[in-house]
Parts: C-alpha cells; structure tokens; sequence
C-alpha cells in the first residue's frame, strides 16, 4: 500500500506540472499522436502501389522490320506495344531511337526501357530455337534498385505473355485449318458411308457369285457326262454311216462308169475326124456343084430346067455344107462335154472312195439321240449357271463402282500434305527471350538501398547531434555578436561531430559492409555536405519551433524517405508524395550518393549536391536570424545530454 501512495504522490506532481503549464498537454498530445503520423506517413507511400503504375515512365522503341511467313505478313513488335498501350501498366513513352531511350534511362528521366530489336518477327515467328526473338530490357539499378527489379519482373512476365501469344496464335491457325477442313470432313464421312455400303453389296454380290459357281460346277459335271453320251450316239452314227457304206456303188462300177466315161470322149474324137472329113468331101462336092452350075448356065445347049435344077442342087449344097459345119462345131462341144464328164466321173469316183472312208471313221464318234437329250440338259443348267453368274457379277460389279467411288471421294476429302509448323519443339515453345541489360550494376539488395538508408542515417546523425547542444542558449559575451558568428561558432561542435558520422559512415560502407564505390571521392563529399545540409535544417527547425522543431525533423525524415523512393519508386507512392519529391533535399541526396557509388544518372553528382548545397546554405542563413536567443553566464550552461 505505501508503493502505491508513493506512486500516486509522484504521478499527481507531474499532472500538476501539466496543468501550471498549457504547453505541455499541446506537447504530450502530439506525442500522442506521433507514431500514428509516423506510420500513416510511410503505410500511405506503400499502401497500393500498384494502382500507380501508369504513373511509372516506361520508354518503349519499336525497330521491328516484320517478317512474311507462308504469305502473311508479321510484326510482332507492333503487336506487342500496342497491347502494352492497351493495358496501361505504365507511362509507355515512344521513342523512335534505341539511344535516346537508353540515354532518358540512365538520366532517370524514365524507369526502363523496353528496346524492340529489328529482326525480332523474323526470329521469333519460326521459332527455329528457344529464346530466338530478343526482346531488350534496359534499367538502371543504381538509378533505382526497386526500379529494376520491377523491370526484371516485367521482362519475364511480357516474355511470357509473348510466348504465350505466339503459342495460341499458331494454335488458333491450326484450329482455324480444322475448322477449314469441316466440309472435309463432312465428305470423308460420306466417302465413308459409301465405301460401306459398297462393301454390303460387294459383299451380297460375292455370295450370290459362289452359290452361281456352285451351279456351274455341278453342270460342268452334267455336261462331261453328256459328252460321254454323246460319243456312243456317234457309234449310233457309224452303224448308219455303215448302212450307208453299203449301199454305195462297188469299186468296179465306179470303174466301168469311168471307162464308159472314157470310151465316151474317145467316140466323140473319133466322131469329130469323120465330121472333120464329111466336111470336107461337102465343100469339094459344093465346089463341083457350083462349078457345074456356071457351065450350065453359060451353055445354051442345056435346057432351062436343067439349069434351074442345077441352081437348086447349088443351094442345097450351100445348106448342106453349112449343116455340117454347125454339126462339126456341135460334135466339138459334145466333145468338149465327154471329156469334162469323163474328168467329174473321175473325181466322182475318188470321191465316194473317200467319202467311204471318212464315212466309217465317223460312224465310231457319233452319240445316240437320248444322250444328245441329256447333253443339251447338262447345257441348260450350264447356262442357268451361267446366268446367275452374270447376275451376281454384275452386282459385284456396281458394289465395287460404289467402293471405287467412295474410295475417290476418301481420297480427294483428305488433306494433299500435312502443313507442320517450322522450327524445333523448344523453340516453338518458348520463341521469345528478354534480355535485360543493366546499367549502374548494383552488386546486391542491400547495396541498391544504401543510397536510401544513407542520407536517412546522416539526418538522423544531424538531429542526434542537435541534441548534443541547447541551441538556444547563447554565452552572455556574446550578446554583441553578429547572428551569422553566433550560428556559426554555435554549431561548429555539433558540425564537427556531423563530419565524423560522415567518415564513420563512409568507411563502414567502404570496409565495413564492402560496398563498391564508383567514386569514392565524390561518394565522401556527398557524406560530408549531405550531413551539413542536413544539420543546417535541423537547426533552424529547432531554432524556429524549439524542442518541437527536434520532433519535426523526425517527422519530416519520414516524409522524405517515402517521398525520395526510399521503399518504392516515388511515382508508385502517387499523389502528394510525387508532387513534393522534386522539392525535398534527401530526394537530391539519394540521386547524388547513386550517381558517386554506382554511377548512375550518367555520374552526375554536382548538381544534386549543388542544389543540397544551396538549401544548406540558405537554411544557415535563415537560422542565423530566426528565433530568440537566451544568454546564460558560461558558468551556467550545462550539457544538453545527462549521463
């Protein structure tokens, strides 16, 4: 119970401090509400970076030449900027040369630059090997450490987006051939349908062409038995052949018909001398007739009727030589006739010899009429065979026209050649590489935000070392000294004190924690005028707003690290926190360390540092004149710091 009293006895003096003095209740609520604006300052710069991305500059340069492919026309690069425009990611930034926007890069006038190169179409679209269409990414770590690795993130991310593309292009034209294909297709069934049904009816054609082979075989049997038959029906044949042999005209009568033929033809030779004679005793009688007809008519002793009677006898042996002139050529073709009758009894008679002979080598080979009965029955199955043969072909027939048919359609349906895509299957799968190139190289993470943290540490140094002085308390002697020595000499501790940080600092970067340093020279004159600088503000904050103005720099150190890019590029942050960047002395701090430890900004430190500078200066110079002093005999001052 004492603890408690005791307790409660000290904390009721120091509310009665409180309430003696109004100032305090205004300083205990803005510790109160410090943290909260401390954290509201940095959660605020962080809280959706995302939704200002398009506030990030992005240069884009499009070189691409384009490429034709199997007779279309590619340019893959411009496909890709405008779906980047499209998207509205970033602050895409067209520039017509590759070294302009590197330049803009390395200057941070942009976060990076994505570089097209000019034959980007013709080596990605093949896709001859992995990786074959480069696509340039070119960022500055040392610019902005954060900056590139959201670079680096949107290098694999557009190199996939890219490939991914590219893969559902090629697939959408395969689709699209397919698609094409569908009355293709639609014939291919057919052709399909017809070559079964082709089959069906080949296959009934066949079945119908067995049972008509089956008939023929059995009538082929028929028909050899026929045959057999038929050869005795010869032998019926030969008997009447014989029969017939029999009855034909002896050797001998064929002979005596041939000499009686003969002896004919001889006759009429003979015949026709004697006529030959007879015809010339009548032209010599004519001649005496004729001659004794002229004495009779020139004598004039013969009477008339001798002389006509003479006439007479002329003329008639005139008649009489003419007739047997005409029965001398009539004898002729007598002659002529038995000779010829002689010559066809004489082929008559080889003949019936050899009509004889053939008449009984026949006689053998010929069938009896009932076995010429079953010969044509044998061949009347034969045909009926045969028939339903030629029906069942002919079926055949129009079943294979069908399948030959529908085997044409199947084969004008199908595709002449099968279009497969160029190139190798990891380069169709993956065609397109990014490349980043990198400028300002920042060796790890914590090197790329040392040049964040550092100028934070060099104001925080600054306001520790305010703390070290009361500075608003002045040596009575010196109540007559100008304003600028009195600033002046009373920061010379504290200034010192600031230049060593500066030292401390910059070997712990350069020994300790081995950072590579660009240039050390300008890295240590950053250290040194930066913590200056900053101790100036720190000053004529305290000097303006007192111990609060110590409260105040802390707050404003929050401000600038969101407001310099310290976590994120400050155009992620957005709004108020981009406005004031440009306006801040750390923002100039953190560009001019980048510029001395990585290169970067193209190495130009100066002028940052002149602007840091210039707000140091003025900051003194406003110091020296803002605020009150309170003079205290030397005796009096004691340490700002108890310990």
């Amino acid at each position: 119970m004492k603890l408690i009293n005791e307790i409660a006895y000290v904390a009721k003096q120091e509310l009665k401090v409180l309430v003696r003095h109004p100032k305090m209740l205004l300083a205990v609520l803005v510790v109160a509400v410090l943290p909260s604006v401390y954290a509201s300052i940095y959660l605020t710069s962080v809280w959706d970076p995302t939704s200002h991305t398009n506030a990030l500059r992005v240069a884009v340069v499009n070189l691409d030449d384009g490429v034709e492919y199997k007779d279309h026309m590619f340019n893959i690069g411009s496909q890709v900027i405008t779906r980047l425009e499209r998207s509205a990611r970033f602050g895409y930034v067209t520039y017509e040369h590759a070294e302009d926007a590197r330049q803009d890069v390395r200057m941070g006038k942009v976060a990076f630059a994505l570089i097209v190169p000019k034959d980007f179409s013709s080596n990605a679209i093949p896709g001859a090997m992995p990786g074959g269409g480069k696509l340039v990414i070119y960022a500055s770590e040392g610019n902005n450490y954060q900056t590139a690795v959201i670079a680096k993130q949107f290098a694999n991310e557009l190199g996939h987006e890219v490939n991914e593309s590219l893969n559902e292009r090629r697939w959408a034209m395969v689709l699209t051939n397919a698609a094409g294909s569908q009355r293709s297709v639609d014939q291919l069934r057919a052709g399909v349908n017809s070559l079964r049904e082709g089959a069906m009816e080949l296959n009934t054609g066949a079945l119908q062409a067995a049972n008509a082979g089956r008939a023929l075989s059995n009538g082929s049997v028929k028909l050899h038995s026929g045959v057999g038959q038929f050869t005795d029906g010869f032998k019926q044949l030969s008997n009447g052949l014989r029969t017939l042999d029999s009855k034909r005209p002896r050797n001998s009568d064929l002979n005596a018909l041939k000499s009686g033929a003969d002896a004919l033809a001889a006759g009429h030779v003979d015949l026709g001398r004697g006529m030959d004679e007879l015809q010339g005793g009548s032209h010599k009688l004519l001649e005496g007739v004729m001659a004794f007809k002229t004495e009779a008519d020139d004598s004039l002793l013969l009477p008339t009727r001798v002389k006509e009677g003479a006439g007479q006898l002329a003329s008639g042996m005139n008649q009489l030589d003419d007739g047997i002139r005409d029965a001398s050529e009539g004898q002729k073709k007598l002659s002529d006739g038995a000779n010829r009758v002689a010559a066809g009894v004489g082929t008559l008679t080889n003949g019936m010899r050899s009509m004889s002979g053939a008449i009984r080598q026949a006689v053998t080979k010929l069938p009896e009429d009932s076995q010429l009965d079953e010969l044509d029955a044998g061949s009347n199955q034969l045909s009926n065979g045969a028939g339903a043969l030629s029906e069942g072909l002919q079926k055949l027939k129009t079943g294979t026209q069908a399948l030959s048919g529908g085997l044409d359609l199947l084969a004008h349906s199908l595709p002449a050649s099968i279009e497969t895509p160029e190139g190798s299957p990891e380069g169709l799968a993956n065609s397109v590489k990014p490349i980043i190139e990198v400028d300002a190289v920042v060796g790890n993470s914590g090197s790329g935000f040392a040049p964040n943290v550092i100028p934070a540490a060099l104001w925080l140094g600054a306001g520790v070392a305010a703390f070290l002085i009361h500075i608003r308390v002045m040596p009575r002697h010196a109540k007559r000294f100008s304003p600028p020595a009195k600033f002046i000499g009373k920061i010379a501790m504290p200034a010192i004190v600031v230049l060593m940080q500066a030292l401390v600092l910059g070997l712990t970067v350069l020994w300790g924690l081995k950072v590579h340093i660009f240039d050390p020279a300008a890295f240590a004159i950053c250290l040194a005028v930066a913590g200056l600088s900053f101790l100036m503000i720190v000053m004529l904050l305290t000097r303006a707003l007192g111990d609060a103005g110590k409260v105040f720099a802390m707050v404003f150190l929050a401000v600038q690290l969101s407001a310099s890019g310290g976590v994120l590029p400050v155009e992620l942050s957005g709004g108020l926190y981009e406005i004031i960047s440009p306006w801040l002395p750390m923002t100039w701090v953190v560009r001019a360390v980048k510029a001395a430890m990585f290169g970067a900004y193209g190495g130009a430190w100066q002028s940052p540092m002149l602007l840091v500078t210039a707000c140091g200066l003025i900051s003194m110079l406003l110091a020296c004149w803002i605020g009150r002093w309170r003079y205290l005999h030397p005796a009096q001052m004691q340490p700002a710091v108890g310990l």
